[in-house]
């Protein structure tokens, strides 16, 4: 098996030995920098196959990973290395370097002779962020364990053996991205990393390297339905295309299923709870998340009791595959309920399918992407013109929801303006598609902002 292909970018093809071996030199080369068991190590890399030699490097010292978006700006970065108490930084990204000394990924990497190397169950493995109602971004700490089972429930929702063959376009600092890389290696298959989406590459990639199983956010669903050449590509290999991150938009699905004849599957997870419910390969019920796979329970949102069937409330799980909990550690309490994980979602068990209606938290979900409003009202409060402002989002169908700004003034300023302090400050996904102008801001007596208000009101309040 060593010897086997199992990784490939651009023109570059990797065995496992290959792998292993470019894991160890890097661990080698990581060791020499006083990296120790125990250390966290923050890593902000573009979607390459150094990625994958530096989270088994990490691993292979005992210490565990910080994930780092790419897309992330200084202040982001800065506060996830604090969070983290990152003890050494490795990546290919200057924003990293200018905040800690870190090793480049665009230096050469020695290949040793590995070692086998046991994890410890129960120590850190992977610390990936997503943001909490703070606004202000939250380290999700999975165990090897954690991990591990995740993989497990992934590598049986999907079917994958070591004859799939799948493509990963997704951020690997993603869990999503993240859980894709591990299963792929966990079966012995094969999997061809793309640096940045392009549709015909994904497409072309499809047919020469007879893709099996194919992972699609909404905007690369839309952009697969929306291809005037679909037809003209070999997609017979594929078995199933998974839909990921948000909801299904089934006129979409439809489409490329008429055009192609490829069936699609969707699944839901979080950072928190990588795969919490999938849809049956031979059976996919597209309205719905499909079936959970750990257990999942539905409780009351005034109460805190569990609810029957199929009566709405908040979704909890409880998995082998949760986290172990968040940096900083008080926010821990606050997500998990008996051993329940809240996952601010509320919805309802049908006859064994899992649906979701809406969102206990006010978070606003931009192709997978987590966006706090208050982190985007903040740059807003920044600026002098801004009286007031509430951050909510809308129903988006490439995006599954879009960030909309509403902001009253104290003078004249422009959208354009207030569009460029934002894209100066945040990544691009959390920027607002739309910045409108109203009289005031509606909140409670509290000073609560009622996004509610505001979003009934999007689209029909006029300009100022």
């Amino acid at each position: 098996m060593s010897d086997v292909r199992v990784l490939a970018f651009e023109d570059r093809i990797y065995t496992r030995s290959q792998v292993d071996a470019l894991s160890a030199g890097l661990a080698q080369t990581l060791a020499r920098r006083g990296v120790r068991a125990g250390q966290r190590v923050a890593l902000m890399s573009s979607n390459r196959p150094e990625f994958i030699f530096a989270v088994h490097a990490i691993w292979r010292l005992g210490a565990s990973v910080a994930l780092i978006s790419p897309a992330w700006k200084a202040a982001d970065v800065g506060h996830a290395l604090e969070v983290a108490q990152a003890d050494h930084a490795v990546g290919d990204n200057p924003v990293l370097a200018d905040a800690m000394p870190m090793l480049s990924l665009d230096e050469p990497i020695p290949a040793v002779e590995p070692t086998t190397v046991q994890p410890v169950a129960d120590s850190d493995a992977v610390l990936v962020f997503s943001s909490g109602t703070t606004g202000m971004p939250k380290a999700v700490r999975h165990t090897h364990a954690s991990l591990a089972a995740a993989v497990r429930q992934w590598r049986r929702a999907l079917g994958l053996t070591a004859v799939d063959r799948m493509q990963i376009v997704t951020p690997p600092s993603h869990i999503l991205g993240l859980l894709n890389i591990a299963t792929v290696l966990d079966v012995g298959g094969w999997m061809r990393l793309h640096a940045r989406f392009d549709i015909d590459t994904m497409l072309q990639c499809i047919q020469d390297d007879r893709i099996t199983v194919e992972m699609a956010v909404a905007p690369i669903a839309l952009a697969i339905a929306s291809h005037p050449k679909l037809e003209t590509y070999d997609l017979s290999s594929l078995r199933y295309i998974m839909w990921c991150a948000t909801p299904v938009t089934a006129s979409v699905a439809d489409e490329v299923t008429q055009r192609t004849g490829i069936g699609w599957i969707s699944a839901y997870g979080t950072s928190e709870v990588p795969v919490i419910a999938c849809c049956p390969r031979d059976d996919a019920r597209l309205d719905t998340v499909g079936r959970p796979i750990p257990a999942v329970r539905i409780v009351s949102t005034e109460t805190g009791a569990p609810v029957d069937s199929p009566e709405v409330g908040e979704i909890q799980v409880r998995s082998e595959s949760a986290m172990a909990g968040y940096l900083p550690e008080a926010a821990t309490a606050d997500a998990i309920d008996d051993g329940w994980y809240r996952t601010g979602d509320i919805g309802y068990l049908d006859d064994g399918w899992l649906r979701i209606t809406d969102r206990l938290k006010e978070m606003i979900k931009v192709r997978g992407f987590q966006v706090a409003p208050v982190e985007v009202e903040s740059v807003l409060h920044g600026h002098p013109a801004v009286r007031d402002c509430a951050v909510f989002g809308v129903p988006d169908a490439d995006d599954g929801e879009a960030v909309i700004a509403a902001v009253a003034t104290a003078e004249p300023v422009s959208a354009d303006e207030l569009d460029a302090l934002i894209a100066g400050r945040l990544a691009s996904y959390k920027r607002p598609r739309d910045i409108v102008f109203v009289p005031e801001i509606p909140r409670l007596p509290s000073g609560k902002a009622l996004r509610r208000v505001l979003k009934e009101q999007y689209g029909r309040t006029p300009d100022q």
